[in-house]
């Protein structure tokens, strides 16, 4: 059966939300590099990535025809991360060796601080046909209209790592703030991206325009940052690799916007967790995908919220780890592209949910550290049964505010919350 679509048209005329956005193919630190073609990109399970240790990235060149000539490893780009301080290298294995031996070789070399063979990553989404009489039932549960006159999220940035989004949607109008692509328009059109804009209209889609519905934070800021792909493109299934990831995440850690959603998961990886691990050290509350109440990677690093789908929970009476959250994630209307909508399922939605909170909760106390983000939801979250720790905006924003925010006689206790003593400096 075919997904159900709500179509609607965008007004004559209308032009991109941000006239200031960067459709960049990559860092601007790999302009001098070949840009990757087709068939490396598709080779890139042969790919391995390699750190230099710090006062050797002036001798990156040599270190490359070192390990070529040594290893038979073969440069296919190279970039400085700021956020690490580090020179990192994109190596392709011959094909005598595999990934992991061709690695081994590399990790011998005395200027290589690090390596990891680059690893493949997915969203946690799905679309859904769906009747549209459960319209956006999780937010008719959560009375929308009254959180918003607490907290919109307004001038909260959030960076979605994730494919590429539809800019030109009326819902995003004026919400996209910057829009990067580390993909290529190799992987297709960004604009035409499924996951992403899915994903941004569940956190900010726009408010009180007359269309569809509106996101759990509609005055946010979105950082749409493209390292993910749809596969087979035109697809609603998405793929990211280790290499595109990476130069995201050393953006978000440069330049810190205060909350980083993650609607993804793969294998671990340690230089994707080290980038992880130094924006939350910036102060930039990370949330994640998790596939259950035990998370998958990344979303498994202490002091990222990890968010899995309270409807889809596997393995019931499973004990969720401190951190870990349940969100709603089923059949959740959203954009998706072309100025259209869909129903959408999976953990990618319930993260974003949550995003959209944590914006709520920022605008109201903008120097909230993660670890005292993680603390507010936990004291405030519902328990029940089987379904997991839900998250509950209305009682979190009580908590933070000391006021009724959505309407109880008797809000929760203020605690320490409404005063942070753990911000940490950017």
């Amino acid at each position: 059966m075919s997904r159900a679509f709500v179509r609607v048209l965008a007004a004559a005329g209308l032009v991109l939300a941000a006239a200031g956005l960067v459709l960049a193919a990559g860092c601007a630190s790999l302009a001098e590099q070949s840009e990757r073609t087709a068939r490396e990109r598709e080779a890139s399970s042969q790919l391995v990535l390699a750190t230099l240790t710090p006062g050797s990235e002036g001798r990156w060149k040599v270190v490359a025809d070192q390990l070529y000539r040594l290893n038979g490893v073969r440069l296919s780009a190279s970039w400085f991360m700021r956020s690490l301080g580090e020179q990192c290298l994109v190596l392709e294995a011959p094909p005598w060796l595999t990934p992991e031996s061709a690695a081994a070789q590399v990790r011998n070399h005395p200027d290589v601080s690090g390596v990891s063979t680059v690893g493949r990553f997915r969203v946690l989404g799905d679309a859904r046909a769906d009747p549209y009489a459960q319209l956006q039932a999780e937010s008719l549960a959560l009375p929308l209209a009254t959180v918003h006159r607490a907290s919109t999220g307004r001038g909260v940035s959030i960076a979605v790592v994730d494919t590429g989004l539809d800019v030109t949607h009326p819902e995003l109008a004026g919400r996209i703030a910057r829009a990067v692509d580390f993909v290529g328009q190799a992987r297709g059109k960004f604009t035409g991206d499924f996951h992403g804009t899915a994903v941004a209209g569940v956190i900010a889609a726009v408010e009180g325009n007359g269309l569809g519905g509106a996101g759990i934070a509609p005055e946010a800021e979105i950082w749409a940052l493209r390292a993910c792909w749809q596969e087979p493109t035109g697809a609603t299934t998405a793929a990211c690799d280790s290499y595109t990831l990476a130069q995201a995440l050393d953006l978000v850690v440069v330049e810190t916007p205060q909350i980083l959603n993650l609607s993804l998961a793969g294998e671990r990886d340690a230089l994707i967790e080290r980038l992880v691990r130094a924006a939350l050290e910036r102060g930039v509350v990370v949330v994640a995908a998790a596939e259950g109440a035990v998370p998958s990677f990344p979303a498994s690093i202490p002091g990222v919220i990890a968010v899995y789908s309270a409807e889809r929970m596997p393995q019931p009476g499973a004990t969720a780890v401190d951190g870990t959250f349940a969100a709603p994630g089923v059949d959740l209307l959203t954009t998706v592209p072309d100025g259209g909508y869909d129903f959408v399922s999976g953990s990618s939605f319930a993260a974003a949910w949550t995003s959209g909170v944590v914006a709520l909760l920022l605008e109201r106390q903008p120097g909230l550290a993660p670890a005292t983000m993680v603390e507010l939801l936990l004291a405030t979250a519902v328990q029940r049964g089987d379904a997991g720790r839900r998250v509950d905006p209305c009682a979190a924003l009580a908590r933070l505010t000391e006021t009724a925010a959505c309407g109880e006689d008797d809000p929760s206790p203020p605690g320490r919350f409404a005063k942070s003593s753990e911000n940490l400096e950017p």
